[in-house]
């Protein structure tokens, strides 16, 4: 485009590839057929073969190269747990597997060298062929006319046979003869000249029919020749015809595709888009996990061990997202910062992971209290924010979009409260707020009005002394709510059972509390094809499937969903959401492994 626009860019050129599974293995492999100009075959495979047995692109077997006379083909086998569209972009990115080539669109305009957009290019040529047009035509009417002059010569003297025949003869020589013939019939030297070096076999009667045919056809030339040079529309119709000579002449099938440009990769294309468990401990420590590491289990299961942390440090957040998406990170004072999930540090289940500090720019009096995976920022979703004193917020997703590596205040929060949740809210979308002694508050988005990004928020909820909001739904679907306490009771009930009240009232019961369940640590909006994943302060994970618990009333304190050691507490709770249609059936011992899975 640059190039078509300016007469200088460049293009970008890739070798034809395509993705094929081997049969007899069931592994993919990725075939070369076609590969850039002035790119040398050997080189091409010598260089991704070393590329593979430096580890440089993960997930290359071998390489071989199997043309024969029918063609290219060079072949790249793929280890069995590879990305091939992942592979194919770091061959692309680090071989010469696509090449760019400088475009300079450099004609001669009116003798001199100038470099030229597409538009003024055609232009010029067409202006160019143009002027050929009309000076072959010119010629070809100047050709035309002598020959009429001629011919109209002939024909006197042939209508005037006898006449002329007399003056020649009668004549001293060929000068006179020509003088003569001249003044007589008013003709011209070159009519003259014509006259007498015709040969006598002109006068035969089927020579003069030949005659007043061939005068007739040149006049008829001279008649479309003017018609030609008289039109311009005439002119560009001749043009647009040997235009489509060409074509039908040398016009071919294009060996290369067009395709849209791509632009640069990114760190993205390079990287395989995997759902990541991400976990941040109290004391500010960051990893990811893929999610395909735990193993699904029963409910009341005993778990695996998530993290190895010390006895005075706790996992206490809990989150999923893809490694494409950016995550966003609200603290407990109201900041923002961002990160990629593919630029976490990615460790083992019992790791530690690094401090967040490492990763962002968070500052030692602020935690982590929300977390938002974000493909995009545009369009008319919002943000809604949730404190622990019952204030809520709602502000454009957009207004995010630019954050600075020291962040930007993401909701104004008053002196004695903090920021618990933040979630992603669509314009119809209703709130759910629920409370550490079990109550809750249902209420629509709208009676939230929308604010702008350094704003405090209006109350959401009217708290008993002693009470704190813990967790926020922003219901999307039909779905049901899930509550869980600090002593591993849960429960679901039905969202009808949860009237829409008006923001800013005291709500109703959503567990009953008691000293046996403890207080609501966690609020979710669920459906029976999820999962769960919940996390202790001792780091122990379970992973359960929510249509093992029951759905009951809202007054009620629900079942036991995690068996805990003495003193150990649930923190955390996260939705995992299954992306195939079937996914794994339970087994005894919970040896089957997840399917991918993304959080909502």
């Amino acid at each position: 485009k640059e190039a078509y626009e300016t007469g200088r860019g460049r293009v970008i050129m890739r070798a034809r590839a395509q993705i094929e599974e081997k049969e007899s293995t069931g592994r993919s492999q990725i075939v070369v057929t076609e590969i850039p100009y002035q790119v040398n075959k050997e080189n091409l495979v010598r260089a991704i073969a070393e590329l593979g047995a430096e580890k440089r692109i993960e997930g290359i077997s071998g390489v071989n190269d199997e043309s024969d006379k029918d063609g290219m083909r060079i072949v790249v086998e793929l280890k069995r747990d590879a990305i091939p569209n992942v592979v194919l972009n770091q061959l692309y990115k680090h071989t010469s597997m696509q090449s760019t080539f400088g475009v300079i669109m450099l004609a001669l305009d009116k003798g001199a060298p100038k470099v030229m957009d597409l538009k003024t290019l055609l232009e010029r040529y067409i202006e160019h062929r143009h002027e050929i047009i009309v000076r072959r035509t010119q010629f070809d009417l100047d050709a035309a006319l002598a020959r009429e002059h001629i011919l109209e010569g002939l024909k006197i003297a042939v209508d005037n046979i006898d006449e002329v025949i007399k003056i020649i003869r009668g004549s001293e020589d060929t000068p006179q003869a020509d003088a003569r013939l001249r003044k007589r019939f008013g003709l011209s030297e070159k009519q003259t000249d014509a006259i007498l070096n015709m040969r006598l076999a002109k006068l035969t009667g089927l020579e003069i029919e030949k005659l007043d045919a061939e005068l007739k056809e040149v006049r008829a030339t001279i008649k479309e020749l003017k018609g030609i040079l008289a039109s311009k529309p005439k002119r560009m119709l001749i043009l647009k015809g040997e235009m489509e000579e060409v074509v039908e002449r040398f016009g071919d099938e294009r060996r290369t595709e067009i395709v849209a440009d791509q632009g640069e990769f990114t760190v993205e294309d390079l990287i395989a888009e995997e759902d990541m468990v991400i976990t941040i401990s109290h004391s500010g420590y960051i990893k990811r996990i893929p999610v395909s590491s735990y193993k699904r289990q029963r409910r009341g299961g005993r778990g695996l061990n998530g993290a190895d942390l010390k006895a005075d440090d706790w996992v206490e957040h809990l989150f999923i997202a893809s490694t494409h998406d950016y995550l966003l990170f609200f603290t407990n004072t109201g900041q923002l910062y961002w990160l990629k999930v593919h630029e976490i540090p990615q460790a083992g289940r019992a790791a530690r992971g690094k401090p967040v500090v490492s990763c962002i720019a968070i500052k030692p009096n602020e935690q982590v209290a929300a977390l938002v995976p974000v493909r995009e920022f545009a369009g008319d979703r919002c943000l809604v924010f949730a404190t622990r004193l019952g204030t809520v917020k709602k502000t454009l997703l957009s207004a995010y979009g630019n954050v600075r590596s020291n962040g930007i205040c993401a909701i104004n929060v008053e002196d004695g409260d903090e920021l618990i949740d933040v979630q992603v809210s669509d314009p119809n979308s209703d709130i759910v707020l629920a409370t550490k002694d079990g109550m809750s508050i249902r209420f629509h988005q709208g009676d939230v009005r929308e604010m702008g990004r350094a704003t405090t928020g209006v109350k959401g909820v009217e708290l008993e002394k002693g009470d704190e909001v813990i967790g926020m739904v922003v219901v999307r679907r039909d779905a049901t709510l899930l509550v869980v306490s600090a002593k591993g009771f849960g429960k679901r009930s039905e969202l009808v059972d949860y009237r829409v009240q008006k923001r800013g009232g005291k709500g109703i019961i959503t567990l009953k509390k008691t000293d046996k369940t403890g207080p609501i640590v966690a609020l979710k909006e669920v459906i029976p094809d999820d999962e769960l994943m919940m996390i202790t302060r001792q780091g122990v994970i379970i992973r359960v499937p929510v249509d093992g618990i029951r759905v009951i009333g809202r007054n009620t304190q629900g079942v036991k969903v995690m068996n805990l050691d003495a003193g150990d507490t649930v923190v955390g709770v996260a939705r995992v959401v299954k992306e195939d249609e079937a996914g794994p059936e339970d087994v005894p011992g919970g040896d089957q492994v997840a399917p991918t899975a993304a959080v909502e």
